[in-house]
């Protein structure tokens, strides 16, 4: 029989039912990607505090659903004591519910990319990047207190307002690479050649093509027996990675790789077989296999734009020119000389040690305390029929995936403002 111990914890450290409740929302938690191993990280540390917490999102890998609950089940669990922290990354229905809850709330920023780089790839993430950078100014007053998980997004936070800003850095674990590497797919490329690894979505803001013009230029110039690996899904940009094709054709480029979404064990493999990690990235608010990089001692050459510089704190080899032939002269400077390259991964380590020397259990702990010390937030403002139009959506949404011809057969909602028709829509 378990014994309640101080702080609602049972005497085996499980969070006990009266144990205060510290629960995590989010659009949706995603398989080996930053975001997704944040989220369980706080989890754990808060559990291990003696906090009830559960993660409450839309959508969910399906490797990671039996670790989430539904985003609905948080309106009937939230209550004026519960503290929500509620991760923006995108504008969501998620997002919007948490607005509307009791409770105080921690906001983390994530970043939201500019819209600007999915125009003519992705019509709908235009929209919700669009929409989502809209809304996050309406929660500077709904947050007690809002945090960046860099120094680059807390200043953002700042810009648009937030009166109570502090950063909650990204300390990442790098338990999923310390696994025994999945070689059949990267012993392929286990051959003598230098290996350029890029390790990202393939997205816009990557700016993939620029990773392909300075290896093809490094290739044309200094190495004809090297390749570029680019391990990432690509999944929703299929316009954008025909593109990227069209340009390798275009390029006349060889030897380029799209690898796709891998496992743990398999990432675990390219990264032991490249020479060298090349970024060209426009836009991150973090990015963590920069940092998976150092940790594995892959020297980074990479663009110097937004968060990057501040992640990298004085390691690895930035550059500003994105003239291909600049870049590929670095490339071939740190791959060809071993007593410069052991300089750069020498600087990335103790970069590394910087970053994981943070105590990031005790931050979180402690953002966490000091809103609970607060007094309870006001009923935040939302519509007056807010809950009411949220319930007759989800029945539009049930009755298109379970009826779908009786969802056609419904009538066009009227649009009260030109007094007309409008179409309905999922």
């Amino acid at each position: 029989m378990s014994v309640a111990a101080p702080g609602g914890t049972t005497a085996a450290g499980a969070p006990g039912a009266g144990a205060p409740a510290v629960h995590q929302v989010l659009a949706t938690l995603g398989y080996g990607d930053a975001i997704g191993h944040e989220v369980l990280g706080i989890q754990k540390v808060l559990r291990a505090a003696g906090y009830r917490s559960d993660i409450f999102v839309e959508t969910a890998d399906s490797r990671l659903e039996d670790l989430t609950r539904d985003y609905r089940d948080l309106i009937d669990e939230a209550t004026p004591e519960t503290v929500l922290i509620h991760h923006f990354s995108i504008g969501s229905r998620a997002s919007r519910v948490a607005y509307a809850l009791p409770g105080r709330m921690i906001l983390v920023y994530h970043n939201i990319t500019p819209p600007v780089y999915f125009a003519g790839i992705h019509p709908l993430l235009v929209e919700l990047c669009y929409l989502g950078r809209r809304e996050l100014g309406a929660y500077a007053s709904r947050c007690a207190l809002a945090l960046g998980d860099s120094e680059f997004n807390r200043q953002e936070l700042v810009d648009l307002g937030f009166p109570r800003t502090d950063v909650l850095p990204v300390v990442p674990s790098f338990e999923h690479l310390d696994v025994v590497p999945d070689r059949t797919m990267a012993q392929a490329f286990d051959d003598g050649w230098t290996n350029l690894l890029f390790v990202g979505r393939v997205i816009p803001n990557k700016k993939i093509e620029n990773v392909i013009r300075h290896f093809h230029a490094y290739k044309q110039r200094h190495n004809p027996r090297s390749r570029l690996l680019l391990v990432g899904s690509s999944g929703g940009f299929e316009r954008y990675f025909a593109m990227l094709q069209k340009l390798i054709a275009d390029l006349g480029a060889h030897d380029v790789h799209f690898l796709g979404h891998v496992s743990d064990a398999e990432l675990a493999a390219y990264y032991e077989v490249a020479d060298l990690f090349l970024c060209a990235s426009e836009h991150e608010g973090f990015c963590v296999p920069l940092m998976e990089a150092f940790h594995v001692g892959l020297p980074v050459v990479a663009y110097a734009a937004t968060a990057i510089p501040a992640t990298m704190d004085g390691g690895g080899v930035l550059y500003t020119d994105t003239d291909p032939a600049h870049v590929a002269a670095i490339v071939d400077a740190v791959v060809s000389d071993p007593d410069l390259e052991a300089h750069i991964v020498e600087a990335q380590d103790a970069a590394l040690a910087r970053l994981l020397a943070r105590d990031f259990a005790g931050l979180v702990r402690g953002f966490v305390e000091q809103v609970r010390a607060m007094p309870p937030q006001p009923a935040p403002p939302v519509a007056f029929d807010f809950w009411d139009r949220f319930a007759f959506t989800q029945q539009l949404e049930e009755l298109h995936q379970y009826r779908p011809g009786a969802y056609g057969a419904l009538p066009p909602p009227v649009d009260a403002a030109k007094g007309s028709t409008a179409t309905a829509a999922p």
